[in-house]
């Protein structure tokens, strides 16, 4: 299977309206796109920040290596969005040696921010990439919805608030109504209206148990505009299944370019055995140059200290996933002298709590200083 042909456009370049070869009818394409072709969610008096992001559009391709959720920053008292912390956080990741940025992840409590915010979101990242000297670096811009429409609606938000991949979610809310062609039909719907190529985010316990198989994510990699995959399920099976099928990109072979991702930091080594792309992995926030390290000295083929490296990171993704985006905050104020509060309803951490977290990631953090 080639996906070649798969690098993204401009966003400025691309039109919105043409329709996609999908193997199956071209009418379906066209249908598709006239269906999502009007806009109903924008506005243009309210959206000073999204359009302020550069007219000029870099090609940018996804390397292989470690991606991050971000983690949305707000003020304090007011809950507005602190965007100088959400522009630094994002250069501090850049300047870690990541290989791309994810906004509007579930670090990035999408499920809490409005359609203008996630898109301002979005623009302020890739502005402050920009001035750092990171133009080149992807954003991918989770995207997820519980329509087709809005989901698609989000995309095109995504693409002209400067992100360059959308990361999708599969709808859940009325799973049981679902037939079993839905889901593979909702992202064969998005990806051909989407104006950036898209990347299917396979995460069971954000979506009431939806999990797809390797038979339906390899289906879905046949489509000119779906790029990739997060497993944030954790089955490196399925990883390894989809990576050979696909032919996936890896860190020694560009391959077909098809970006299979592992949706954790506990697992990266497994990954990179398995023949996949890299993590997107929401403890990198924390601690961005160690999951950078598991990565690079797996490719001296010091097998042995990725290893003890991966113990070390594993362990800190474990205080990570135990503490959720609150502990991950938490650790983010404590070591680094910055992270703050979640958005309500989602509680405030104790004195109590806030010890704790700073013991899970005690280890991990003494890492990434040593680095």
């Amino acid at each position: 299977m080639s996906h070649s042909s798969k690098a993204p456009s401009p966003v400025g370049s691309v039109d919105q309206h043409a329709p996609l070869h999908l193997g199956h009818s071209r009418l379906r394409s066209e249908v598709v796109n006239s269906v999502y072709s009007q806009s109903s969610y924008s506005n243009s008096a309210d959206s000073t920040a999204a359009s302020s992001v550069e007219d000029i559009r870099i090609h940018r391709s996804l390397p292989t290596g470690v991606y991050v959720p971000t983690v949305c920053f707000f003020e304090e008292t007011t809950e507005d969005l602190d965007l100088n912390a959400i522009a630094r956080h994002a250069v501090r990741l850049a300047e870690a040696g990541v290989a791309g940025i994810t906004t509007q992840g579930s670090n990035g409590e999408a499920v809490h921010l409005t359609h203008q915010e996630r898109k301002i979101v979005t623009s302020v990242t890739r502005r402050a990439l920009n001035e750092a000297g990171f133009a080149s670096m992807p954003i991918i811009v989770g995207c997820g919805a519980q329509s087709t429409r809005e989901t698609i609606e989000l995309c095109k938000d995504a693409a002209i608030s400067g992100g360059d991949f959308a990361l999708v979610l599969p709808p859940s809310y009325y799973k049981p109504s679902l037939k079993s062609n839905s889901v593979i039909e909702f992202f064969e719907d998005v990806a051909t209206a989407s104006p950036i190529p898209i990347l299917i985010y396979n995460y069971p316990g954000a979506v009431s148990g939806t999990d797809l198989d390797s038979d339906a994510i390899i289906k879905l990699a046949g489509h000119p505009n779906i790029v990739g995959c997060k497993l944030t399920c954790g089955n490196t099976g399925k990883l390894n299944r989809i990576a050979a099928a696909t032919q996936a990109a890896t860190p020694a072979d560009h391959g077909s370019g098809f970006m299979c991702m592992g949706g954790s930091a506990d697992f990266t080594l497994q990954m990179l055995v398995g023949g996949g792309s890299g993590v997107i992995c929401g403890l990198a926030n924390v601690v961005p140059k160690a999951c950078v390290e598991i990565f690079n000295v797996y490719q001296t083929g010091d097998l042995a200290k990725t290893q003890k490296l991966q113990g070390i990171v594993a362990r800190g993704d474990w205080a990570a996933i135990a503490g959720g985006i609150v502990g991950t905050k938490s650790a983010l104020q404590t070591y680094f002298g910055y992270g703050g509060l979640a958005r309500k309803p989602l509680p405030r951490p104790t004195i109590e709590d806030t010890k704790r977290y700073a013991g899970g990631f005690e280890e991990v953090v003494a890492l990434e200083k040593s680095l």
